[in-house]
């Protein structure tokens, strides 16, 4: 656990840094947001946080190669790991030509399905989908279907929910707790060695968002852009299909008390990177019947969005951001919790933490109404 810490504090000090120079960067090439009717910063603001995060994959994952514990690691993990930052360079790429040059979303997802096919060109593929009690496995041609498909469905998620300062980098740095916390159980109940590949990207990965967020947050000095968004959404979707070689099928299927747990552990894998981005998912999901519905194309861009909702009524910015940070926690880690822990008490607690989640965005644009009306000249919308 200590060496997985170290390599969560590289990937947090060196994204950090390197995004003050990505910002500049980004301002000399001219990658900077426009100010758009459907956007909700008021002022341009440059791209290239994804370089920056991509920068600390990298040197996190050269620490961990020379640490003692994780240095000894099987071939295997760090093969996976290599395969994964390789289809990051490529997706990071795609998304730098985007922020610069605005590709179209023929051209991107394109780009994205390249990315896939060169993660599983690299090795890293479902060779299985897990099923309660049992297995379904895969020929080559299905295992290179069902993982580009999980990479790209998730990039994409993340991209739509990039929509609010610091929004998609804080759900994924949640998720990807989440999920490090559900490899690292997962080894220790069954025995098996702590260092995989799943946890390493899911650590690095945290690391390189909780880095970004002190120049993401609102207000925002620096975007993540579509380079960062799709990065981070590559990643946590190889973590989980890296995840499914890792352990047998019967291995994926019990609680940590033995017994088989509740809502399915055995999908837990396939199904984690949906839980996680929940929230973006059902966003993209909603976004794509709008717009069919309305005659225009899945990819064209509104202001319509949960983010935007919450704006509509009566949030801030920052807690918009806040609210949304709390359903990818209920979600992610309930999910775990959950599924790893059998009995009433973890339904109890997951359902409590529902309420309370639910009150808060709908009860304190309320409370702020009252506020401002007891005293108009305090500016409690900023």
């Amino acid at each position: 656990m200590r060496e997985y810490l170290v390599v969560f504090g590289v990937a947090v000090g060196v994204t950090y840094l390197l995004a003050s120079v990505a910002r500049q960067l980004a301002v000399h090439l001219g990658a900077v947001a426009a100010v758009r009717d459907r956007d909700v910063h008021a002022l341009p603001t440059p791209y290239f946080g994804g370089p920056a995060m991509l920068g600390g994959l990298l040197a996190a994952s050269l620490v961990a190669e020379r640490l003692p514990f994780l240095g000894s690691a099987d071939d295997g993990v760090f093969r996976d790991v290599r395969a994964v930052l390789v289809g990051g360079v490529v997706i990071c790429l795609v998304g730098v030509v985007d922020d610069l040059f605005e590709l179209d979303a023929l051209s991107k997802f394109a780009g994205q399905i390249l990315a896939g096919i060169v993660v599983v060109a690299l090795g890293v593929q479902f060779v299985y989908l897990p099923l309660p009690q049992t297995y379904i496995g895969l020929d080559q041609a299905q295992a290179v279907i069902v993982t580009v498909l999980l990479i790209v469905g998730t990039a994409n998620a993340v991209n739509f929910v990039d929509g609010l300062d610091g929004l998609a980098s804080g759900i994924v740095a949640i998720g990807a707790v989440a999920f490090f916390s559900y490899a690292f159980v997962l080894a220790v109940v069954n025995g098996e060695t702590r260092a995989i590949a799943a946890a390493l990207l899911t650590i690095a990965l945290a690391g390189v968002c909780v880095g970004i967020l002190p120049h993401n947050f609102y207000p925002a000095r620096m975007f993540i852009g579509d380079s960062g968004s799709m990065l981070i959404g590559l990643v946590i979707a190889c973590s989980s299909i890296s995840l499914t070689g890792q352990f047998p099928p019967t291995s994926l299927a019990e609680g940590v008390d033995g017994a088989e747990a509740s809502l399915l552990p055995a999908l837990l894998p396939v199904l984690l990177p949906f839980l996680i981005l929940l929230v973006p998912f059902v966003d993209l999901g909603l976004a794509v019947v709008r717009r069919t519905r309305a005659g225009r194309s899945p990819f064209s861009p509104d202001k319509m969005h949960i983010h935007h909702r919450l704006l509509e009524i009566g949030h801030s910015h920052r807690m918009a951001v806040l609210l949304m940070y709390a359903v990818a926690g209920l979600v992610a880690f309930g999910t775990v919790v959950v599924s790893l822990f059998s009995g009433w008490q973890s339904f109890v607690g997951f359902g409590a933490l529902v309420v309370l989640t639910a009150a808060a965005i709908f009860l304190l644009p309320r409370l702020d109404a009252r506020v401002a009306a007891a005293d108009p000249g305090d500016d409690v919308a900023t």
